[in-house]
Order: structure tokens, then C-alpha cells, then sequence
């Protein structure tokens, strides 16, 4: 994708310039979001433009200043041209969300890993999602397996919003059940020992909420997905550095357990990565 805009800006800005053009963009929807640095900020209106030229479906295109921030993980977001709005529907896997992409934290890069774990879903099963979003874990799973009920918590008012309308319009009402809250309190309150798997894709808080995920699930044990950020250096392994992470988070909490199977989501910055890993949490839990 970089090179096809980089080429399409060889005329537009100084060739000094164009090396500073982030490598990806997001496409959600019929919205682009592109980081810009301070040497092309002043550039957005070309860049946008190439942008639409190269997706002929974008009608937006927003400049993202700087990371996501916040509890909610939101981005700080610019009109750059086109539409100016920052509602969309996102297609995929079959599925539909709608989404306010200043309001709701929404990664199209996580399409892969939606489908993965719906993949690994067997047939009844209760999920609890600690940190659902608008649904997109949730939703996909519902669609793609035959779970039984998904407990779809987040603590974001807006984007549960979003999530109770995503959950209509993809036909889950009853199957994927929207709780507003934070994951921990719902979960100490009424959702303990309810779950056969566990989702948690917030690599912020995962670590900090590892005790209320093995809350979560029933007593005899079941699956926990875990997603983490992780820096590394030349000769480290990023997965084997973050299962000696939660490794000691688990142990510390007498969890019983074993690591299935690990793998690398994708890049986040220089040297920096986000894992997944499936973990086992076997039944003798002292939770």
C-alpha cells in the first residue's frame, strides 16, 4: 500500500518528504485513517487525496495524530477531505459493525485474529469478552460458531451503543449479551465461574485483569486468549519473552496451566509487537 501512495505523491510533495509517510494506513469502512508526521502535516490534502485516488470506495479520509490514548483507547483524529464524518460500516467475515471511529476503538488489523478464535470455538460454548468494544470478537464468533451465549462487556458507553445496534443488525440478539461496565466488577458480581473461554483483547489492561479472567471461567477450567504489547530486542523472542510474562502473573495467582500455542498479531511500532497467546487454565484454580 505505501509504495502504490508514495508513487502517486512523487509530483504532489517534495521528494525530501515522502520518506516520511507512516508505512500502513487503516480502512475502516468507507473511512481511511492515516498518521501523518510533523515534516508531512502540511501535506494532508494531498496525501488524502492520492489516498481516494488508490481506494476508490474511501469517501473519508481523517489524519491521526499521534498513538491511541485514553481508557477507552481513542484516536486523535483530523478532517483531512472528502466526507467530513467519522461514522462508518465496516464489513467483514460476513459480518457488520457500525462504528464511530473518534468514539469507539476500532482495529481492522485484528480481522485475522477474529476469525482464528471463532475458529477455535466448539459447539455450546459460554464466552465472557472482557473488553468488547462495539463487538467485533463477539459478533464474529456468533456468526462463525456455534456458541452458545458471549458475555460482551465494556466499560466505553458509546461503543456499547454501537455494540447493542451491531448485535441486531447481525440477527445475535440473545446469543451475544452487551454489558456495560468494567470487566473485573461485572465479572466479581455476577459472572464468575460461567465461562468456557475467556477473551481478552486489551493488551493495556490484560495483565493487571489476568485474576478475573481465571474468575470467569467455570471450575473445571477452559481457554483464555491473551493479547499483549511487547518490546524486544535483536535476540529476543517476542512470544517466549510474553509467556515469561504472564507465566509469572499466573503462578503468583496459583493458576494452574499451559501455553497452547503463541503467535505475533502484528507489528505496533520499532521493535514493539502485539502477541496472542491461547492459554489452558486447567481445573484446580485458587481464585
Amino acid at each position: 500500500m505505501t509504495r502504490g501512495l508514495r508513487q502517486a505523491l512523487v509530483d504532489k510533495i517534495p521528494a525530501e518528504n515522502l520518506s516520511y509517510i507512516y508505512d500502513s494506513y487503516d480502512i475502516i469502512g468507507d473511512i481511511a485513517i492515516v498518521r501523518l508526521a510533523e515534516e508531512t502535516a502540511k501535506y494532508s490534502l494531498e496525501i488524502a487525496e492520492a489516498l481516494m485516488k488508490i481506494h476508490r470506495n474511501v469517501k473519508t479520509v481523517l489524519a491521526q495524530s499521534g498513538a491511541v490514548h485514553g481508557e477507552f483507547r481513542l484516536r486523535r483524529l483530523s478532517y483531512a477531505a472528502g466526507i467530513n464524518k467519522t461514522t462508518t460500516t465496516h464489513r467483514e467475515y460476513g459480518c457488520v459493525f457500525q462504528v464511530d471511529v473518534e468514539k469507539c476503538y476500532f482495529s481492522p488489523r485484528l480481522h485475522y485474529e477474529r476469525m482464528r478464535i471463532a475458529r477455535q470455538v466448539k459447539d455450546g460454548e459460554v464466552v465472557v469478552n472482557m473488553f468488547a468494544g462495539v463487538g467485533c470478537f463477539s459478533i464474529v464468533i456468533g456468526k462463525h460458531s456455534g456458541v452458545e451465549k458471549i458475555y460482551s462487556i465494556d466499560m466505553n458507553p458509546v461503543a456499547v451503543q454501537y455494540m447493542q445496534s451491531n448485535i441486531r443488525i447481525n440477527g445475535l440478539f440473545g446469543k451475544v449479551i452487551p454489558i456495560m461496565g468494567d470487566s473485573k466488577e461485572v465479572i466479581e458480581a455476577g459472572s464468575r465461574h460461567v465461562a468456557d473461554r475467556v477473551l481478552m483483547p486489551l493488551p493495556e489492561k490484560a495483565l493487571d485483569y489476568l485474576p478475573y479472567a481465571l474468575l470467569s471461567l467455570k471450575e473445571r477450567g477452559g481457554w483464555m486468549h491473551y493479547y499483549d504489547f511487547v518490546h524486544c530486542g535483536k535476540n529476543e523472542n517476542p512470544i517466549t519473552k510474553t509467556e515469561q510474562k504472564v507465566a509469572g502473573r499466573l503462578h503468583s495467582i496459583g493458576a494452574d496451566f499451559r501455553f497452547s500455542s503463541g503467535r505475533i498479531v502484528r507489528s505496533t511500532g520499532p521493535n514493539w509487537c502485539q502477541v496472542a497467546l491461547d492459554v489452558v487454565i486447567k481445573p484446580n484454580l485458587k481464585v
